[in-house]
């Protein structure tokens, strides 16, 4: 027997808002089965394609003390990655690391956090790198 991935289920402090912010990064929506509100305690959003892995939001009462040993990395798909990166930071996102130029010029990525702190990665868009 194998497995499925069900959803990636991600801890935090405030779930409906840390749903709100990632729909805004990703272009999900609430899960049609379970929309979310303010003060639940889960909160699922999906891709409105169906393509993209599902994502739950769940409160947890102890804050991100530590490094995340999984996080997302993140292509850009109509924007550059540096306009992706001042959109991210404008939202709301934190920057971290900046390993972009790491391999020559026009390579590498930026590590940012939500809102909350959990660790994700710009990196460059797929015409980026068909031009390169």
């Amino acid at each position: 027997m194998v497995a499925f991935i069900s959803h990636v289920t991600i801890d935090c402090r405030d779930a409906y808002a840390q749903a709100q912010w990632w729909k805004q990064v990703l272009g999900y929506v609430d899960d049609p089965d379970e929309p979310g509100s303010p003060g639940d305690a889960e909160v699922g959003i999906v891709d409105p394609d169906g393509e993209g892995q599902a994502l739950l939001f769940q409160n947890v009462p102890e804050g991100k003390t530590v490094k995340n040993r999984m996080h997302f990395d993140l292509r850009p798909t109509e924007r550059r990655r540096d306009d992706e990166l001042a959109w991210l930071l404008e939202l709301g996102a934190t920057q971290v690391a900046d390993h972009r130029g790491i391999a020559g010029p026009g390579t590498g990525w930026v590590v940012l956090a939500d809102p909350e702190g959990n660790e994700f990665c710009i990196l460059r868009s797929v015409a980026e790198i068909e031009q390169a």
